[in-house]
């Protein structure tokens, strides 16, 4: 259940969850708006949340015999 809330949830909230408060930030970030820049910055947090998890859990596990 974990595994789930660390690869899912995680940027499920941060990205739905904090849409309101990010929608109501108005700043620029390298000329950007930032809801487009937290966006962005989610693509590739929610990779790094996926690799974690992946590292921390399903590394180890024998892989399946191929199929013919």
């Amino acid at each position: 259940m974990l595994k789930v809330l660390i690869g899912l949830g995680i940027p499920y909230i941060a990205v739905i969850g904090l849409l309101p408060w990010v929608a109501s930030v108005d700043r620029f970030v390298f000329g950007v708006p930032f809801i487009y820049m937290w966006i962005f910055i989610w693509f590739v947090l929610t990779s790094a949340c996926m690799y974690t998890v992946w590292c921390l859990y399903d590394r180890d596990e024998p892989e399946s015999a191929p199929h013919h």
